[in-house]
């Protein structure tokens, strides 16, 4: 059984609630046919970071258009999209035909990946660069709990050290991505104490020597320095399969994950899009918003850490909002 845990940081919870702006949300286009309005937005913790920056610079270029945006996890995005409580919600998943059926549109915006988290401290660390972790031994770390001890994990008896698992509380597309790299389709699936948010998950893992767990690239490495974030580490997945951690696979910076996803060497899921969802095709200032991001918005995807979709996926992304 799940157990809940609130480890947030509560700042980190606070800042993710704030909106980033606030305003009257009717969004409108003026007489003048300048753009002005509001535009609210809620969920992914994975998209964020890179629509607080779309946003920031957005706003250089239509003063009168503000924002609220807060992260809640991609199932509040998509119920707050459906319900009208928001203009656009933001999805790190894929869109289901259910949820297509009750009005929503989306288009993929941009691409990240799920890591697997460790702390800098795990007593085994330094063999798991070594040696990697398999997909099938995180499926019987996270799916069926068969592999508990941190010692089976790198074939060393002699470790009889517990592995703790960590997942996510809140509806989101990590949870949800991470389960389908394991062969499963729900994040109900996974095994684990379950903590909200990305911030929160990774804050229990660097404080847990031996906790495991998993977070979106933007999260997982820090921005400033481009390494892993202070007290973490990530653990490298064994892509290929032949028992060892290949350099290509140890992924030490942000800018070596970027390249790996954007290269398709990093395995999707848990690589995916990242998608943006309206109750219904968009118009007006949202829809202008959305245009901007498929076209001149993508030029602050590599910066702000993300990776680029390709031509193709834009231009009919593009299409399907105009």
């Amino acid at each position: 059984m799940t157990k809940i845990l609130h480890f947030a940081p509560i700042l980190a919870l606070m800042l993710m609630a704030l909106p980033f702006s606030a305003c009257s949300r009717a969004p409108q286009v003026s007489t003048s046919g300048e753009l002005e309005g509001n535009i609210t937005i809620s969920g992914a913790f994975a998209l964020y970071p890179m629509m607080t920056r779309w946003a920031e610079e957005f706003q250089k270029l239509h003063p009168k258009v503000t924002f609220d945006t807060s992260a809640g996890g991609a199932g509040k995005g998509m119920a707050d999209a459906l319900a009208g409580a928001v203009d656009i919600g933001m999805v790190s998943r894929a869109v289901n035909a259910e949820e297509e059926a009750k009005g929503a549109y989306w288009v993929p915006v941009t691409k990240d990946a799920v890591f697997v988290t460790l702390s800098a401290s795990n007593p085994v660390l330094q063999d798991l660069l070594k040696v990697g972790l398999s997909n099938e031994m995180f499926i019987k770390i996270f799916v069926t709990g068969e592999v508990k001890i941190w010692g089976q994990v790198i074939g060393r008896p002699e470790i009889t050290d517990e592995i703790h698992v960590y997942t996510r509380s809140d509806a989101c597309g990590a949870a949800e991505t991470w389960a389908r790299y394991l062969g499963n389709e729900k994040q109900e699936d996974l095994l684990g104490i379950a903590v909200f948010g990305d911030p929160g998950l990774l804050d229990a893992v660097i404080k847990d020597w031996l906790g495991i767990g998993y977070n979106n690239l933007n999260y997982a490495y820090d921005m400033a320095s481009g390494q892993p974030v202070a007290g973490a580490a990530i653990a490298p997945i064994d892509y290929n399969q032949n028992g060892a951690a290949d350099p290509d696979e140890i992924l030490e910076t942000r800018d070596e994950a970027q390249q790996a996803v954007a290269t398709g060497k990093y395995p999707s899921p848990p690589a995916r899009d990242l998608n943006l969802v309206t109750r219904g095709k968009p118009g007006g200032v949202v829809q202008a918003f959305i245009q901007w991001i498929l076209t001149d918005g993508q030029k602050f995807v590599g910066e702000a850490g993300y990776v680029q979709l390709i031509p193709e996926q834009l231009a009919e992304a593009l299409e399907k909002v105009q």
